[in-house]
């Protein structure tokens, strides 16, 4: 059964692929997700990372919480569901002029 892990406090410059790389050392990784602004294209200094194995998950959590990787040290812990979030409306900014 897959595990999902939540990664934070990562540097801005870091990359997918070298996530996926820290990671992989600690057992098979499916799927390495840095995450970006929308707007600008840019890191949010958090990722997820989904470990094939519980077994590979606790290892990576056990190895990679507080390790330290361009000067930061990562936060590391099993991701939470994301709760649902109520549909958005809306929000056009008022663009009529009432004529």
């Amino acid at each position: 059964m897959n595990r999902r892990l939540y990664v934070g406090n990562l540097a801005y410059s870091v990359t997918s692929d070298q996530l996926r790389a820290l990671f992989a050392d600690h057992g098979e990784v499916v799927e390495a997700t840095m995450i970006t602004d929308r707007a600008t294209g840019r890191s949010k200094g958090f990722g997820f990372v989904e470990m094939a194995s519980e077994d590979g998950a606790r290892k990576a959590i056990e190895a990679l919480n507080e390790f330290n990787v361009s000067g930061r040290n990562l936060m590391v812990n099993e991701a939470k569901e994301r709760e649902a979030q109520p549909p958005r409306h809306g929000g056009g900014g008022g663009g009529g002029r009432g004529r």
